[in-house]
């Protein structure tokens, strides 16, 4: 990929509104732009990233066996109704009636959904257990949004569901999903942690959070010297004490601050029950499904991940979700053939040796391409100028280190590596 066909949009100035790091960031490399409070459209160097997000969490939960299906945002107000979720959700689920007078809501989450499409098709245990997700936008009427897409009104997000005839094939397909979550975030170079949690409007008897540890994180965390524990509101029960301070006096819990990026959830027969999802089991009996739901935040993921990676230049990318592997930056290519030229060859290497690369051939001075590719955070930067061109060499950086060193350009593949 060049610049001149894949724009960048960096900025110098940060809006009064974007509060943390990861904010201020986002918009500055050009990642994000402010569409309305709590929505964002995302920009290239932005939706990169995402989707090798993506492709990490997709690979991972098709190993588990795991398949994709994509349900309509726009959900009908008589599912929700029917789980009573239509009166109990508030105001954070947006309403709204058609030309019809038909009542419909955007949906934050699919439950009600899931199982509407399951007890169409699904009526015997031989079907059973059955392992769906979908990524898409979801939408939650955020009475106060802020940091950006920390907690935006409209976000993307993984959501899985699992359907079962027993509650142990249940505990087991859990333990699975929870498998595959610490894989996900392994890959994603995360410094997280698991947590026991309360279920919320969600439902359910048993869920789990995975929280990125960052001081700008919004949730309080009780963990031990392992770093396993659990949120406060979980602990305030668990120990019968109103206050995080007393909670830490009583236990010797350490306290962290954690931002969300998953839950999981064992749901039971919460919608099952309601929705009539049923099946037959050998014996000939009718009985409801027993449901589990495992939820992902992609662009919180993005967030966080920034939140505990930057320094004063900008964002420090995890290699595997960096938007590309290397920038090539060219000294003057505009003017001196010989640098562009030369520079063409090295991208060429690269994009042959499956490198997942961008060549900044732009018409602007060093400094203020350096400035750009620091602050959009590429781990590897690749300088080429009049001497590199003379010499077929080229000098490397590592977006980390402030020292520099030219090195032959054969043994520039094996550095990536």
């Amino acid at each position: 990929m060049k610049v001149s066909n894949f724009p960048i949009f960096t900025q110098k100035d940060i809006p009064s509104e974007a509060e943390i790091t990861s904010h201020q960031l986002m918009i500055k490399s050009g990642m994000i732009r402010k569409l309305s409070s709590g929505q964002y459209s995302w920009l290239p160097i932005g939706l990169r990233v995402i989707q090798k997000i993506e492709k990490i969490i997709r690979e991972e939960l098709n190993n588990i066996g795991c398949a994709e299906i994509l349900m309509p945002s726009v959900q009908p107000a008589e599912l929700w109704k029917e789980s009573g979720r239509w009166d109990e959700y508030g105001p954070e689920l947006l309403r709204f009636k058609d030309r019809h007078e038909r009542e419909f809501c955007l949906g934050p989450t699919f439950e009600e959904v899931i199982t509407d499409v399951i007890r169409k098709d699904v009526s015997s245990y031989k079907q059973l257990p059955m392992n769906l997700f979908q990524i898409s936008s979801k939408f939650r009427d955020e009475i106060r949004p802020r940091f950006g897409v920390m907690r935006a009104r409209e976000f993307i997000m993984k959501d899985a569901y699992s359907f079962h005839e027993t509650q142990d094939c249940l505990d087991n397909t859990y333990k699975i999903y929870k498998g595959a979550y610490q894989k996900i975030f392994k890959r994603l170079m995360l410094d997280y942690t698991i947590v026991d949690a309360d279920s919320g409007n969600i439902g359910g008897n048993e869920s789990n959070e995975f929280h990125v540890i960052a001081e700008t994180g919004e949730d309080d965390l009780l963990l031990d010297n392992e770093l396993n524990g659990m949120n406060l509101e979980i602990a305030k029960i668990k120990y019968s004490e109103d206050s995080l301070e007393s909670i830490i006096k009583k236990t010797g819990l350490t306290h962290k601050k954690g931002i969300e990026v998953g839950h999981i959830f064992k749901l039971g027969q919460k919608y099952s029950e309601k929705m009539k999802a049923k099946i037959t089991t050998k014996d000939s009996k009718s009985i409801n499904m027993f449901m589990g739901c495992y939820g992902i935040g992609i662009t919180r993921i993005v967030a966080a991940a920034i939140e505990q990676s930057h320094d004063s230049n900008g964002i420090i990318w995890p290699k595997s979700i960096s938007p590309f592997e290397a920038v090539i930056i060219e000294i003057d290519g505009h003017k001196n053939k010989e640098v562009r030229s030369y520079s063409n060859e090295v991208y060429s290497l690269l994009k042959n040796s499956k490198k997942n690369i961008i060549h900044d051939d732009r018409n602007a001075n060093f400094g203020n391409k350096m400035k750009d590719w620091e602050l959009i955070g590429i781990p590897h930067i690749i300088i080429i100028g009049n001497n590199e061109a003379k010499n077929k060499t080229i000098t490397y950086r590592s977006r980390t280190e402030n020292t520099k060193f030219e090195i032959k350009v054969e043994e520039i593949v094996s550095k990536l590596n």
